[in-house]
């Protein structure tokens, strides 16, 4: 008898402003690690190191948007991905880096590297090679259509592991009492 080999999803994940904070609970859901992966094939992921994102069945994106190459990345992934989720406070309503967002942005840029304490002959760096600042940090959902958010600062991996198994089973994710917090 030969039996059908299931296919896997396709997963993409991205950190944009954010800590990595959401990366590391993804990987502290530990040993169902295994299992999950028989279930998915990552596609771009820090984890992978794939740059670019293909066509992917879910994308989990963590982060805010502080630049002009977050913004690129972020589309990037609505274009390729059915599903795209933001994951964690700063993906979305831009969590810590937006604290940021009631300062002017040349006041900022000025006080890291020209007048803070330490800084000495500094210099405000201006190489084409690096991503335009935005003038304040956005949410995701200011930017692309997100399909599903996934709160927390960052979410705990048991959060995580029945969010993505809800999504793999084809069931809208449905979080429980005490997976659910917003700190």
């Amino acid at each position: 008898m030969v039996v059908a080999e299931m296919k896997k999803l396709r997963v993409a994940t991205t950190s944009l402003a954010g800590c990595f904070g959401c990366h590391m609970s993804l990987l502290d859901i530990d040993e169902r690690l295994v299992p999950l992966l028989e279930l998915i094939e990552l596609d771009s992921s820090p984890l992978t190191d794939i740059k670019h994102c293909g066509p992917c069945d879910i994308g989990l994106v963590e982060g805010g948007l502080c630049n002009a190459e977050n913004v690129h990345k972020l589309r990037e992934l609505r274009a390729n991905c059915k599903i795209l989720v933001a994951v964690g406070a700063c993906a979305i309503n831009g969590g810590l880096p937006a604290q940021r967002n009631h300062l002017d942005i040349r006041d900022c840029l000025q006080t890291v590297y020209l007048t803070g304490l330490g800084v000495e002959r500094g210099f405000i760096p201006n190489d084409p090679e690096l991503p335009l600042p935005l003038k304040q940090v956005h949410p995701l959902h200011d930017v692309v259509k997100i399909d599903y958010f996934l709160p927390g600062c960052p979410p705990s991996a048991d959060a995580i592991w029945q969010f993505l198994t809800d999504l793999i089973a084809g069931r809208t994710p449905h979080l429980g009492h005490g997976l659910i917090h917003y700190d």
